[in-house]
């Protein structure tokens, strides 16, 4: 029975998710498609309850992970929820496949009907439509729940890192003011080295890319012949008939700075949107998460030393360690209790390896 609701829960979820994106986007086909689904995701939970002879039982609403996706959208912008939607449509489909291996049973369209649905709508080349499919497919690549799973990882990073680093050399000080600076200089170290490497990782990118655009306009410039037989050969491989991908491709190469464009992304794999992300910001967001974790188990030695120093900073740890665990489980849908306490168990594992290392050494020092 557990198994059965939990199953029923993630199909209204979804589909409370799909009609508050419907409800917020703008362009009318893609909101019609979200509208769509939502239905659909409807239709499936009412089918599993009766296909279980369940149909006397309330229908269940929302859960709250689903109603905190709804705030989290609300104030950080509702593709959070498009990116946090489309990892779990593939998730499901993933265990979906699985499942029918395992089994020995026959496939089904339903299997993976709503991730094909939505790279139906990203990949096709409906004129009237391509302004507005290209930034659904920006916004896919750039999201991808990657935004609020970053945040939370990082966060992660920052408090176990230096929650270990702290509780190492309150082991060998037995909690004295030491802490605290072995604990600030932890926060700032890992924090910069975090925004660093974010940095370097989005710049060096975007160089690679930049190089890579202009060399495709020499050759577009240098070679327009050649560069349109490529295309119409990529449009061949797509199943498009070669009369008209030929066509396309003359066209296409007619107006150079479309044909750059589409050449980029066709060739290359390139979308142009990605390089205006900016570096900067990404370090900037990197740094932030991971100070916010890493500032937990620190805080108490601002007010108290020794002993209690360290045992308020493991309560504050633990705490910070469940609401990760937690907030982890709006990517995963586990448990929130045992995704917080799995965390917990983690956390808590590595500080007691370095508190006891650190203490070896303070005695041996000593």
């Amino acid at each position: 029975m557990k198994d059965i609701m939990k199953g029923v829960q993630t199909e209204v979820d979804a589909s409370y998710l799909y009609q508050l994106l419907a409800s917020k986007e703008e362009d009318p086909v893609v909101a019609k498609v979200f509208a769509e689904m939502s239905l659909i995701e409807k239709s499936h939970a009412e089918s599993f309850l009766r296909h279980h002879q369940l149909e006397h039982m309330t229908f269940p609403g929302p859960s709250w992970r689903a109603r905190l996706l709804g705030t989290i959208g609300k104030i950080f912008g509702y593709d959070y929820i498009l990116g946090v939607l489309l990892d779990t449509e593939k998730s499901l489909s993933n265990s979906a496949i699985q499942a029918r291996k395992k089994t020995q049973t026959r496939s089904s369209l339903s299997d993976t009907a709503h991730v094909k649905i939505l790279e139906n709508i990203m990949n096709a080349e409906e004129r009237n439509s391509q302004s507005n499919i290209a930034r659904f497919e920006r916004r896919h690549r750039s999201i991808g729940g990657n935004a609020l799973r970053a945040a939370v990882l990082g966060g992660n990073d920052g408090l176990i890192s230096n929650f270990s680093l702290v509780m190492g050399v309150a082991g060998a000080t037995g909690g004295r003011h030491e802490v605290l600076l072995t604990g600030i200089a932890g926060l700032l170290a890992g924090a910069l080295s975090m925004a660093m490497g974010e940095w370097i990782s989005v710049k060096s990118s975007q160089e690679l890319y930049e190089n890579q655009m202009e060399l495709e306009m020499e050759e577009l410039e240098t070679n327009p012949e050649g560069e349109e037989k490529e295309l119409a050969l990529i449009y061949m491989t797509k199943g498009i008939p070669e009369e008209n991908a030929r066509s396309m491709a003359k066209d296409i190469i007619a107006d150079k700075e479309h044909a750059h464009e589409v050449l980029v992304r066709e060739e290359l794999g390139i979308n142009a949107e990605e390089l205006k992300g900016s570096a900067m910001e990404a370090a900037l967001s990197s740094f932030g998460m991971f100070a916010i974790g890493a500032i937990i188990p620190v805080a108490p030695f601002f007010f108290v030393q020794g002993q209690t120093g360290i045992l308020w900073s493991v309560m504050m740890s633990v705490i910070g360690l469940f609401l990760i665990g937690s907030a982890i489980t709006l990517f995963t849908g586990k448990n929130v209790w045992y995704s917080g306490f799995r965390q917990i168990l983690f956390g808590l594992s590595a500080a007691a390896v370095t508190f006891l290392i650190g203490h070896w050494i303070g005695v041996s020092i000593g």
